[in-house]
This record gives C-alpha cells, structure tokens and sequence, in this order.
C-alpha cells in the first residue's frame, strides 16, 4: 500500500507540474519572440515593398466544398499581390464542387483546375496541385480560408529573406463565434496556439504548420519527398519531413486568414481525435527517422510531445485512482490520485494559465481587434479542451499504433460550424 502511495504522490505532481512548467516555457518563448521577431514590425495591413514579386502558387485541396467556395474565392480576388496563380483540386466531390471550380476559373484566369476521379485525400491532393504549380513557392489553403489581401507579401518576405526556410505556417483566426463552442476557441488559437508556435519558433523547430494557412519553398518538398498520401495529418508529417530534411520551418503571424471550426460537441470531437491519431502517427514514423540521422535538434518537440501524451494517460490514471480513493476510502487508508492533492496547487496552475492568457492576448492584440474580449472564454478553456485533448490522445494512440501505413487518408467535409 505504502508503493501504491508513493506512486499516487508522483503521478499527482506529474500531472499538474508538467503542464505548469510548459505554460513558462511557452510564455518565454512567445515573448522573447515578441521582442526579437515582432517589436519593431509593421502591421499586418502595411507591408513593405518587396524588392521581388515572385510567382506565387495557392494550392486549394477541395473535397464537397459548395457551400464555400464562392465565398473563398471572393478572398482569393482580392488578394493586394502581384503575382498568384490559384490551382484548385477537386478530390472527388460528390457535391457541386467541379462545377463550380469550372465557373470560377472561367471568371478568373489564375485559376487553374485539376478534377481527380475519386477521393484520394488531402496529400495526394496537394501532390498534384503541387506538380501542376508553376511557381516555386506554395500556399496551402483549405475550401474555407479567407486569405488576407496582404498574406502572400508577408510569406514571401520571408522567404526572399532566409535561404534556409523551407516552410513558414500562418495566423489562422476564428470567423464563426456563434455558439460557446466557437468562443472557445477564440480563446484557443489566441491564448495557445499562436503563443506556442512563437515559442517553438523562438526555439528552432516546429510541431507543425497549420494546415488551412502555410506556405512551402518547393524545392523544400522535393527534397522532403512531398507529403505521404498516408498522412492522416498532412501539415504534421510534412512539417517532420522538412525538418528531418534539414530544412527550417517557423511562424509568420502576419500571414492571417480567417477560418470555420466545429460548432458541435460531435464535430469537434471527430476533428481533434483525427488530430491526435494523425500526429501520432507523424511522430512514431519520424522517430526512427531522427535517431538514425542524428536530428537531435528535434528532440526538444519530440520530448514534448511524447510527455505530453504520458501526462494523458497519468490524468486518465490519476482520476481512476482518485475515484477509487473517494469511493473505497477503507480500502486505500490515505486519499489517492487527486484526492491527495493540496488545493493551492491547482489555484496556482489557474492562475499561471490566466497570466500565459494575458500574455498571449497581449502579443496578438495587433492582429485582431477585441482580441481581448476572448480573456473571458478563455478563463473555460481547461475545462473543456484538457479533458478533450486528454481523451482524443489516450484514443489517438492505439489507433495510430493499428492503422495501417498503407492506408490512405482520405478526407470527409468537416464540421464547419453554424452558418
């Protein structure tokens, strides 16, 4: 019993040290970011002249996107760049999407089409736009991003300036606020994502890109070997590949655009298990990958990401013990799992996560206005994304581990929320 105390101690400060030492870390990173990277920058709608407009090829995976791509193109024409072709690929849709596709590039010369048979998924698709492509450097968008006008001077900036960047991922921001699941992550991509991705940064490696906003130097992807058309989470793995090639991959957060998420509990839950599964998946394919070649620069988001599913199962462990502790308290004598632990550890976690809030609303402040609003959603955001990121990485595992590296990630049309 003495053991099983001892255990129940170690895994109660596992469980709420570790996520208390990554909000530092991540706040010291997003601000050193802030101070060396953005302090002396020019907004998002004020970009310079750049001394070079290369031709610039958006690549628009679309699969049964109807409902969108009127909506997603209108961005796409205003668009403040001199110089974009737009290639869109319809994966198979079973909706309107190829006539519609068709319409538009009659409308607009810059835009190209390329129809495939059947739902090949999101990879293969971004293989054959990026095959058809005449310009060095891509820009992946999903059918529901709405480009800012000046997105495509602030990538190339970047990769005009740096012969080393392979990949730079974007700012996605939420445009659907209709119901507490969308404020929520307001909150989300404002107070975590964008603050980590300063971070890793800030550190030399990323995690990955976003997928519904980033851009590639091409010869990058051909030195990665493009993206696997068994990727269940294209941006993750291709994000691996660069790295592992030794290509350099960072954030550009004035390369916005606007973006849909899940509005309901069913959506939602679907969309962050295939995240899970598919990260998971990128990681133990590129794990072999990193020791072999000696990418150690990689071990600190490797060692994240592997601690951060530990510390899902030892919540999951920690609860059962906790249950098992409230209920049979004469079977255990002393409370374990949580029931053990003081409670001014959890009113510090709070409080820590609150100041990484201010902090990362205060960075992005100038990208948004009333970003700060978000502070009051993002006081719930534990509640709900902790529990939903412990159970989608305690499910995410085994089914990586079972899916078959011959299996195709095909795509469905997600939950994009109330319209």
């Amino acid at each position: 019993m003495e053991a099983l105390q001892d255990f129940s101690a170690g895994l109660a400060v596992f469980c709420f040290g570790y996520p208390f030492v990554m909000a530092w870390y991540w706040m010291a990173g997003g601000l050193l970011f802030r101070l060396m990277r953005e302090r002396h920058e020019p907004l998002p709608d004020d970009p310079p002249t750049l001394a070079d407009y290369p031709l610039v090829s958006i690549l628009l995976p679309c699969h049964n996107e109807e409902d969108q791509a009127e909506e997603t193109f209108a961005a796409l024409s205003a668009l403040q760049y001199p110089n974009w072709e737009v290639v869109a690929i319809n994966d198979g849709s079973k909706d309107r999407t190829a006539e519609m596709l068709d319409d538009l590039a009659r409308r607009m010369p810059q835009v190209r089409v390329v129809h495939l048979a059947q739902n090949q998924g999101k990879s293969t698709a971004l293989i054959v736009g990026a095959m058809a492509a005449r310009g060095e450097i891509l820009v992946g968008i999903d059918g529901d991003a709405l480009l800012d006008p000046h997105a495509l001077t602030w990538f190339v900036r970047r990769f005009l300036a740096d012969a080393q960047l392979g990949a730079l991922t974007g700012n996605p921001r939420i445009r659907n606020r209709a119901t507490l699941l969308g404020r929520l992550q307001v909150g989300e991509f404002s107070s975590v994502v964008g603050l980590i991705k300063r971070a890793q940064t800030i550190y030399g490696t990323v995690f990955t890109v976003s997928g519904v906003i980033c851009a590639f130097r091409k010869r990058a992807l051909a030195d990665a070997g493009w993206w696997s058309p068994a990727a269940l989470t294209d941006d993750v793995e291709v994000t691996w590949r660069l790295q592992l090639a030794g290509w350099r991959v960072a954030f550009e957060p004035k390369a916005l655009c606007w973006i849909l998420m899940p509005e309901t509990l069913k959506g939602l839950w679907r969309q962050r298990l295939r995240w899970a599964e598919g990260g998971m998946q990128s990681v133990l394919a590129a794990t072999p990958v990193m020791l072999r070649r000696g990418a150690w620069r990689l071990l600190p988001i490797w060692g994240n990401f592997i601690l951060s599913v530990v510390w899902a199962y030892a919540m999951v462990t920690g609860l059962a013990l906790g249950l098992v502790s409230a209920l049979f308290p004469q079977w255990v004598g002393e409370p374990l799992g949580f029931s053990a632990i003081p409670q001014w550890w959890g009113t510090v976690l709070a409080l820590t996560y609150l100041l990484q809030s201010a902090i990362s609303v205060a960075v992005d402040a100038r990208f948004e206005r009333g970003i700060a609003r978000s502070l009051f959603w993002v006081i719930w955001y534990p509640l709900v994304f902790w529990l939903l990121q412990t159970a989608t990485a305690v499910l995410g595992l085994p089914r990586a581990l079972m899916r078959s590296n011959q299996t195709r990630g095909t795509w469905i049309s997600p939950d994009r929320g109330v319209r």
